[in-house]
């Protein structure tokens, strides 16, 4: 690549947004004020809070709030340098201050109901709101189901997944704290789709970055039910590197895949092989957030197929579905994917608004790994619209090189990126 990393990221964000600002601001240009609109968002997220901040300054008469369950939210990205004691769970918990300051209505509430066809968002405390569109980014669920012994109460108390970061985050770093050394942390990663593909091995990482220091003696297994993994070769090279063999990975090729959880012998079976751990971090297969399924806007994949000219579903009107929850292929279900597609999607509710044609969307993802918090690896895409379909830019983004040449700085630029976004989305 010519450009450099923190260079595609500035010129990734300015792609996502560009086209959305110079459409909304032509419409303000115009000058019709448009009548008060009424937008609710679900989910205070990468994609939620981004739809909320971004419709309110591309137009600031429309009325939004934002209704989320939680008075902050914690991040999964950087949870697995709170996993291994990098970071306190404060530095990456945010609130929704800054979004009650620019004119946003946040409203403290889990969604049980939306009627699509009276246009009304029913909250567990029996409140309601009505809409004139409504964003839906409701992050992931899981399939308990899929895996024989596990429940949400076994996942919540003894067998963390970790995967919507916050109390399973400390959970699985107590129980880290509290192995001896020479014992054993067995991960098992989720079949595709899930979030964040990279995020099991940098978990892996982070967590032989905590062992290496402080259970020098431990290893860590890897039960996967796929053949390959995201960015597989520069995680290799990096856990050789920095761990030895301290990390085994176990792929689909060689009966990876866990069906059964014991949590009171502590093993898990794949391939119908037995393993016992020490601390097991079992990550569910997969589907999109349970107020998506109540609301009718899964298919039978369980994830929300959507026009990506306005992210708008396709099987309920006036209602968008961002981030993780849609099916937006190829793009991936990460942080930046959400924060991207929520920029073009609020554009797309300006424009509609003013009864405008939508803006061409076009979107950006960087997904920055950390192998030790001074060790990253990076791969990074641009996409378009083309013939109704995300596609990706050919030639536009790019991997890290092999050799580790650039880990340091591309640690470096994942804390930058870390601060860049967080701050974009909720800070002042």
């Amino acid at each position: 690549m010519n450009l450099s990393r923190r260079g595609f990221l500035k010129l990734g964000a300015a792609m996502a947004s560009a086209g959305a600002l110079g459409a909304t601001v032509g419409c303000q240009g115009a000058g019709d004020k448009a009548d008060a609109r009424r937008v609710v968002v679900i989910g205070g997220g990468f994609g939620g809070a981004t739809a909320a901040k971004y419709i309110k300054l591309f137009d600031p008469d429309i009325d939004v709030t934002l209704i989320d369950g939680k008075a902050s939210f914690t991040t999964c990205p950087f949870s697995n340098l709170v996993i291994g004691g990098f970071k306190d769970i404060d530095e990456i918990t945010h609130d929704f201050a800054a979004l009650e300051k620019r004119g946003v209505n946040v409203v403290k509430g889990w969604v049980t109901d939306v009627d699509a066809e009276s246009r009304v968002v029913t909250l567990e405390d029996g409140r309601s709101y009505e809409y004139d569109r409504l964003v839906a980014s409701p992050g992931i669920d899981f399939d308990f189901d899929a895996i024989e012994g596990l429940t949400p109460e076994i996942a919540a108390t003894r067998i963390p997944h970790a995967w919507q970061a916050g109390e399973q985050t400390l959970l699985l770093r107590q129980q880290l704290e509290e192995m001896e050394d020479g014992g054993t942390f067995i991960l098992c990663a989720p079949p595709n789709p899930f979030r964040c593909p990279p995020g099991p091995y940098e978990r892996a990482s982070l967590i032989a970055g905590y062992f290496k220091e402080n259970k020098p003696n431990s290893k860590i297994l890897i039960l996967d039910p796929k053949t390959g993994f995201s960015k597989e070769t520069l995680f290799r090279e990096g856990w050789t590197v920095n761990y030895g063999n301290m990390i085994e990975w176990i792929g689909g090729d060689f009966g990876g895949g866990v069906t059964k959880v014991d949590p009171d012998t502590m093993t898990v079976t794949a391939g119908g092989t037995e393993y016992q751990g020490d601390v097991i971090n079992l990550i569910p297969p997969q589907r999109a957030g349970k107020i998506a399924q109540v609301a009718g806007l899964t298919d039978d994949s369980g994830w929300c197929p959507i026009n990506p000219a306005t992210f708008e579903s396709n099987l309920q009107a006036n209602i968008h579905v961002i981030g993780d929850a849609c099916i937006g292929s190829p793009m991936p279900k990460s942080g930046f994917s959400a924060n991207s597609q929520a920029k073009s999607c609020a554009a797309s509710i300006v424009a509609m608004f003013h009864n405008e044609n939508p803006p061409t969307p076009s979107w950006v993802n960087t997904c920055y790994s950390l192998i030790a918090p001074d060790y990253g690896i990076s791969v990074a895409a641009v996409y378009e619209l083309k013939d109704g379909k995300i596609a990706s830019v050919e030639g536009a983004g790019g991997v890290s090189p092999l050799g580790g040449k650039n880990a340091k700085k591309e640690a470096g630029f994942a804390y930058d990126w870390y601060d860049s976004i967080t701050e974009d989305i909720w800070g002042s």
